[in-house]
């Protein structure tokens, strides 16, 4: 079976969140599971130097008047996956990220280079590349890549099948209306019924509304989007498409996530030897960052984006009572200014207690999760979140709000199966329930060295994730003849 994976991110090419690590590592199980598998993504500068044996494709020419396009091969450098690159330097050869310039503004054309992915990846789906590959099935991800499914539809006739997964509702891809006819799309399309979203266009509805088959990353987000407080609008559709629509668990890589053989860490450590080696790691933890060295200080970590959806004010509304009890705080992450300013004074007020690093350092989220005791995960709503599973692995418990995949994948602790520790309510009091209880375990050592083990025993490795693709490509592919 042939599949074309079509992202605007992956991990190691680049990364900005939790979709670059699933879009570098569910291509590796689905090929492992015997799938003929080529990821789909922008040509970044990062990507071109990133990729190994660079080769030329297909000369596409202009296709939506935005510049000379072309296809570059190549192979994803950690697993061997094929790649195909979209090389077209006025969109993508440029200094920033993926979607935000250097000042961090989202850039004014994100219309036109995401249109471009998606066209691209369609027209591979339609016609294949220049070595006559055709995919079956084009699974498109997040809205950056909504309007693959939209331009299949548009061209009629025989095609792939399209799968496409939602990692997070809360982003939409709206732009004015006006840009329809800019980016190759029937403007008849402009209706409740099609690509229009409260007077503008949605690329996610544009997905939501053409795919055959929609997934999202774990089933109890599967559920969520279809309620009001959880679909950002588009609850009703989805209620409408819930036959195609399932809910597929994130996994982990635990190639990457692996504590006994991480170089990253100072002391890699196994279930058997994870008090040595976690002891090593959280001193060593406390003296990249400044923080007291004390062994017997809970030590709490967060690797993040800075965002109302990550319940970080729900932290910081919990800081003083937190610390009164001794504890200590790491910090990894960016975004809202107003949030980073916070955790930036916090660390000025108390040096030896809080941490602070903005921005992103992969090294340093391996050290916060090998050097913390516990790692808080405080979201207002998480799709499947995969720094918990990483925590897990690592024997730093979680502590995190029963929501998506959190709800999914930890076990609170007073069930006496727990792997961690949930709460409920998505306030300051919610939170320190958990915190407080999570505390308590901390000074009883017997019990967290319990919790610890099962938490370091839980499986959420991708290849269960791959079979459940595998299944769902080929009932939609079925379904689509």
């Amino acid at each position: 079976m042939k599949v074309l994976f079509v992202t605007p991110e992956a991990h190691p090419l680049i990364k900005t969140g939790g979709l670059a690590d699933v879009a570098g590592a569910l291509p590796t199980a689905l090929a492992e599971a015997g799938l003929d598998v080529r990821v789909m993504m922008p040509a970044y500068p990062e990507a071109l130097d990133g990729i190994e044996g660079r080769t030329s494709g297909a000369d596409l020419g202009d296709p939506l008047g935005f510049g000379r396009t072309k296809l570059v091969g190549g192979y994803m450098p950690d697993s061997g996956v094929p790649v195909w690159l979209i090389d077209c330097p006025p969109l993508y050869n440029r200094d920033g990220g993926p979607y935000l310039d250097t000042h961090g503004n989202d850039w004014p054309d994100n219309h036109r280079r995401f249109a471009l992915l998606s066209w691209v990846a369609a027209y591979v789906g339609k016609v294949g590349d220049e070595r006559a590959w055709i995919p079956a099935v084009v699974h498109a991800h997040d809205w950056q890549c909504g309007l693959a499914p939209v331009y299949l539809n548009q061209w009629r006739g025989p095609g792939p099948a399209t799968v496409f997964t939602i990692h997070n509702m809360q982003y939409q891809g709206i732009f004015p209306k006006e840009i329809l006819p800019e980016v190759g799309i029937d403007p008849a399309l402009f209706t409740i019924d099609g690509v229009e979203f409260y007077g503008q266009v949605s690329f996610l509805k544009a997905a939501l509304k053409f795919a055959d088959s929609i997934t999202t990353v774990s089933p109890t987000y599967a559920r969520e989007i279809r309620t009001e407080a959880g679909g950002w609008g588009l609850n009703g559709l989805l209620e409408s498409r819930k036959a195609d629509l399932s809910g597929i668990l994130n996994g982990a890589d635990y190639h990457i996530w692996a504590p006994d053989s991480d170089p990253k860490l100072a002391k890699p450590y196994s279930r058997k030897t994870v008090e040595a080696g976690k002891a090593t790691c959280k001193h060593d933890l406390q003296e990249r960052l400044g923080l007291a060295e004390d062994p017997n200080a809970p030590l709490f970590g967060v690797v993040s984006r800075m965002s109302g959806q990550k319940g970080l004010d729900l932290l910081l509304a919990n800081m003083g009572p937190l610390l009164q009890a001794g504890a200590q705080l790491a910090i990894l992450g960016s975004g809202d200014p107003a949030v980073e300013d916070a955790f930036r004074q916090l660390a000025v007020d108390h040096p030896k207690t809080v941490a602070v690093h903005v921005g992103y350092s992969e090294s340093m989220s391996h050290r916060i999760q090998a050097g913390a005791d516990a790692f808080l995960v405080p979201s207002r709503f998480e799709p499947c979140g995969l720094t918990q599973l990483y925590a897990m692995r690592y024997g730093t418990l979680p502590v995190a709000r029963r929501t998506g995949g959190l709800a999914d994948t930890i076990v609170d602790a007073e069930s006496g199966l727990g792997t961690g520790f949930l709460f409920d309510a998505p306030t300051a009091d919610g939170l320190w329930s958990a915190l407080a209880r999570c505390l308590d375990a901390y000074r009883q050592p017997d019990q967290w060295q319990i919790l610890r083990d099962r938490a370091m025993a839980q499986q959420f490795d991708w290849i269960r994730a791959a079979e459940a693709y595998k299944t769902l490509y080929q009932e939609t592919i079925s379904n689509n003849q």
